[in-house]
């Protein structure tokens, strides 16, 4: 344990939110006794891990990156291989259909990193060319589309094999709390002292090593709840655990609660078809990939609503003169009935920036309205398809719960 007296410590944390920097024993020994931990305990047969071999696929090792960002490791077993099959090298996803790239990717979310990764698959592609090796550098991989400085760092440190320095959540957290770093880690001059003391711990050999280490111990050990403080390598000199304020630690401002959004998915079927649309919205919610019609109730509220409350927000979405709709949406409410069966599907699902109640209905359309609504989706230029059954398309997570909760009731 470490010999520095609770009290001193207060003091020093007290005077400054910028925490503790680290001392040259301190910068030498944290490295050492995390890399040792890291050998017995951390995390070492994932298909994108190359510390124990003397070169990476620097690719590889982007795509993971890319992948893992907001998303949890189990969840990226599933996609990294079936799409480093289909996309084996950084040309051939290049050169790739956008829309085959989105069906590899589909289910698993944050679908503006797909688009990022596709564009910046093009840059490398080309800097290939040109330079007849990847990018090494961090400031190389800076300029190639979707990949932060934090990334940059990691594909340098675990792929080029080269001084990289990461500093995620996952790094932040444990950093905030090892040194005592109060500030708000969504400021600026918080941010930029964690680089610092990020930087300074970050050893110049076996700096891929370390970066996959320090994953491990925030993903593992430092988590954000419930920190495992016993079984942590750092622990001796831990200010938050001399201290015992793991858990305020990191501090970041409170987000503003996340607004509600309420819409209706319509099945819209004619002789066993249903109609899907092609998302395409700038990188927005779903861009690239294929979804039912989906309309917007001018509701935020946190709470399903029931069969009534339903009927009357749509039927007020339907006859109201405010702009509630895109001018698509506003064009087939002309054409269709107003839906009055009960939901046959209910989901909600939260995303980074919103909760959103999803509810599955369905019309049956007769010849007339089945002409009119082929005539003003080729009017507006948009995507279409009807089909029998959607598996084969690139569709949301959610389009694949709500079917399923759809045949589930029927």
């Amino acid at each position: 344990m470490t010999t520095t007296k609770t009290t001193d410590v207060c003091t020093i944390a007290q005077m400054s939110e910028q925490g503790v920097y680290p001392s040259d024993e301190q910068r030498h020994s944290f490295a050492k006794r995390l890399l040792t931990w890291f050998e017995l305990h951390g995390r070492h047969g994932l298909p994108w891990q190359y510390h124990h071999q003397p070169s990476a696929d620097i690719y590889a090792v982007w795509v993971s990156e890319i992948m893992l960002q907001q998303t949890q490791v189990v969840t990226v077993l599933k996609f990294f291989e079936p799409f480093l099959a289909r996309f084996a090298t950084v040309q051939e996803l290049a050169v790739a259909d956008w829309q085959e790239v989105a069906s590899f990717w589909a289910g698993l979310g944050y679908y503006a990193r797909a688009r990022n990764l596709h564009a910046g698959a093009q840059q490398v592609a080309d800097f290939i060319d040109t330079h007849g090796r990847f990018p090494e550098t961090v400031n190389e991989w800076q300029a190639v589309k979707g990949v932060g400085r934090s990334t940059a760092g990691a594909i340098v440190a675990m792929g080029v094999k080269k001084f990289g320095v990461i500093c995620d959540g996952n790094v932040k957290r444990v950093l905030a709390r090892h040194r005592a770093v109060f500030g708000d880690v969504t400021k600026s001059a918080t941010d930029k002292r964690l680089w610092e003391i990020a930087t300074a711990l970050t050893p110049k050999e076996y700096s891929g090593h370390y970066a996959q280490a320090m994953m491990d111990l925030g993903a593992t050990i430092c988590t954000r709840t419930q920190p495992k403080c016993h079984l942590c390598p750092v622990t001796d000199d831990c200010i938050a655990y001399v201290l015992g304020v793991q858990s305020q630690l990191p501090v970041k401002k409170k987000a503003p609660p996340k607004p509600h959004w309420h819409s209706i998915a319509l099945s819209l079927t004619h002789c066993g078809l249903t109609l899907w649309l092609h998302r395409q919205n700038g990188g927005g919610i779903w861009d690239g990939l294929w979804s039912l019609p989906i309309f917007m109730l001018p509701l935020d509220d946190n709470q399903k609503l029931d069969n009534n409350t339903l009927s009357d927000a749509i039927f007020k979405a339907w006859q109201s003169d405010e702009k509630v709709h895109d001018l698509l949406h506003s064009q087939l409410i002309e054409i269709l009935p107003i839906p009055t069966q009960t939901s046959t599907a209910y989901l909600r699902h939260t995303l980074t920036h919103v909760h959103w109640h999803l509810y599955g209905m369905s019309i049956c359309l007769n010849n007339s309205q089945f002409n009119q609504i082929n005539q003003t989706l080729t009017a507006l230029g948009i995507d279409y398809l009807w089909k029998d059954a959607p598996y084969n398309l690139p569709l949301p997570a959610a389009m694949h719960k709500l079917l399923t909760l759809s045949n589930s009731s029927a």
